[in-house]
């Protein structure tokens, strides 16, 4: 029970993750204007993230733009969102292969061991996943750093981090946390799998011919 227990944790944070990695990948908050130094506070406020830009108005209004071309992306843009794709790819195949692989399903119920392999295999997808989200998350928000702290980039242009790059922080923390709870939950070998030996064979056996 203590497994299953663990098993179902590891499941449930790990799929947390993964739907924080599908809200960060779509939120367009990656990096919003900032207003920090001699920066004069307007009116409208810059959002941008991996598919489009957004600017937001006092009275509430928000205009958003599609990137028109992929090619003429930033290299941190284009990136962030393969390793953030990736992620969520990983993590839909880690979802599949562990509703086969856990012990509340019974998908392979005849072969536990195999189901156990089945398991374990998925919390490592997850862990690899997780690492994926985290690197994007990181990669870009370096960036942002980089950009905000260089005295050539002119005040007005300058972003700080926006929301989604903690979403996705969190979601791959998760992610991780979930795998590795996943893989630890994996049980060991059962004694059916215990080497067996040969039988002794008595002294006298029934039946011999004695002189």
């Amino acid at each position: 029970m203590a497994n299953k227990g663990i098993e179902l944790l590891g499941f449930s944070l790990a799929f947390l993750g993964f739907v924080g990695c599908i809200a960060s990948t779509i939120m367009v908050q990656w990096k919003a204007s900032s207003y920090a130094g001699d920066n004069i506070i307007t009116a409208q406020a810059m959002y941008e993230g991996l598919w489009q830009s957004c600017a937001s108005q006092s009275t509430g209004q928000i205009q958003c733009k599609f990137y028109d071309s992929l090619l003429q992306l930033p290299g941190m843009v284009q990136t962030t969102r393969g390793l953030m794709l990736a992620s969520i790819l990983l993590s839909t195949i880690a979802v599949l292969v562990e509703t086969v692989g856990m012990k509340c399903t019974t998908c392979m119920a005849d072969q536990p061991e195999m189901k156990s392999k089945v398991a374990l295999a998925g919390g490592v997808v997850f862990i690899i996943a997780g690492l994926l989200a985290l690197v994007g998350a990181s990669w870009y928000a370096n960036r942002v750093a980089q950009d905000f702290y260089n005295p050539l980039t002119p005040t007005n242009s300058r972003y700080e981090f926006g929301s989604a790059l903690y979403v996705g922080w969190g979601a791959a923390a998760l992610t991780v946390i979930g795998g590795s709870f996943l893989c630890c939950s994996c049980p060991q070998k059962s004694a059916a799998s215990a080497p067996r030996y040969p039988q002794a064979r008595s002294a006298a056996q029934p039946g011999g011919n004695y002189v």
